[in-house]
């Protein structure tokens, strides 16, 4: 069994104070295994804890490679670096939004240290928290970030494939869960090495 006595200030200097402070909110964090693999997946996705909105702000080229179903030229050109027509339309018609003219995909964009996306989950994470995340979408960026990814964690039932172990293939099964490939493998093995020997 992992060893359940860790102390999550051992990372500071490591993970800014304000994601440090957020860890309790997340109740299923219970050894340090589970905490060094959700920072590491919590890291990588936000640039370093920096990013909590998703970025729409493509260009007419960014649109055509990123989402060319969505886009076929001419299209593109006439979406191009309006980030909200864009989150409108690639989101419309799914995880419980509205259709494009609703505006939902744009509300209900990625926020958080993994992207919490779609009204159905903003509404099921609010339940999860007491508050009305879909009328305030924007508290999972600002107060929610750390557990918004939790709830992720909770939903997808990652934290069972860390409870696997510390090896190179645990860590990247957890990265095939969140990420559905391998993108920024090494980064997310470094990391969690990092925290993993900061915590045990």
């Amino acid at each position: 069994m992992p060893s359940t006595g860790f102390n999550p200030e051992n990372l500071k200097g490591h993970v800014p104070d304000e994601v440090i402070a957020q860890i309790p909110s997340v109740a299923a964090i219970t050894n340090a295994l589970r905490l060094a693999h959700f920072l590491a997946q919590c890291a990588h996705e936000s640039g370093g804890f920096k990013v909590v909105y998703e970025n729409l702000n493509y260009s007419a080229d960014g649109l055509k490679a990123t989402f060319p179903k969505y886009f076929p030229e001419p299209l593109n050109e006439s979406y191009a670096r309006n980030p909200a027509k864009i989150g409108a339309r690639v989101y419309a018609d799914r995880m419980g939004n509205g259709d494009e003219a609703s505006g939902d995909g744009y509300t209900f964009r990625g926020r958080g240290y993994i992207q919490l996306t779609g009204k159905s989950n903003y509404a099921n994470f609010g339940k999860a928290v007491n508050e009305d995340t879909v009328a305030s979408p924007d508290l999972v960026a600002t107060r929610y970030p750390l557990a918004s990814a939790g709830f992720f964690f909770d939903s997808d039932n990652i934290w069972t494939v860390c409870d696997g172990g510390s090896t190179d293939a645990v860590i990247t099964a957890v990265t095939k869960k969140v990420n559905g490939g391998t993108n920024g493998l090494a980064e997310r093995t470094q990391l969690f090495k990092e925290y993993y020997a900061l915590l045990s």
